[in-house]
């Protein structure tokens, strides 16, 4: 499965991420660990090289699963002692059980429609869905020239995808949940917005 320079090596996208975020990058690591308690169990969706996991989550003793579609992130976590999984939300298999299901600034990967894999992440969770999503992209620039970039280096292995949330979309998407919504807030920085859903 091909895939952008920054999804071949872990080190490249995290590289990637604190370029894009600045001074905020450790900040959303933290605002999401401050949320998970000690010895939860916990799925990562589309966890990428799990610096969630191995910066901030481990020193809380989580029973942690990391599921990404990228074969060499997951075999690189397994290498550590990290339980992962190659896995691909695409496909419509229910997703394994935790406490807490998380996913960081990956749902718009599938877009249009992110409803199914959200659904999934939903039936999973025992107790909280965590939800951190840029509504900030360079994906969507009106420079034509960081548009094409931002499209080409966020390819996963499916194609440039050229759709991305705005939080008036995101919150559109919310909505169809709004019993479970237990709160939302924007990280440092505003990059992303953190919705938290509880069971």
């Amino acid at each position: 499965m091909a895939t952008s320079l920054i999804y071949k090596n872990g080190a490249l996208y995290e590289a990637a991420m604190l370029a894009l975020y600045g001074r905020h990058y450790f900040s959303r690591y933290r605002v999401i660990a401050g949320l998970i308690p000690d010895e939860a169990s916990v799925l990562d969706v589309c966890c990428g090289p799990a610096v969630l996991y191995k910066r901030y989550l481990a020193k809380k003793r989580v029973d942690y699963t990391g599921l990404d579609v990228n074969e060499g992130f997951i075999r690189k976590l397994r290498s550590m002692g990290i339980n992962g999984k190659v896995w691909d939300l695409r496909t419509d298999a229910p997703l394994p059980n935790a406490d807490y299901v998380i996913m960081q600034a990956s749902l718009y990967h599938f877009l249009p429609n992110a409803s199914p894999v959200f659904g999934r992440m939903i039936d999973a969770a025992r107790k909280q869905v965590i939800i951190a999503e840029p509504i900030t992209n360079i994906a969507t620039s009106r420079v034509s020239l960081l548009s094409k970039i931002g499209r080409r280096f966020t390819d996963s292995g499916h194609g440039e995808e050229a759709l991305r949330f705005t939080e008036d979309t995101l919150d559109e998407l919310f909505k169809r949940y709004g019993p479970l919504v237990k709160t939302s807030f924007l990280i440092p920085g505003g990059r992303e917005k953190v919705y938290v859903l509880e069971k």
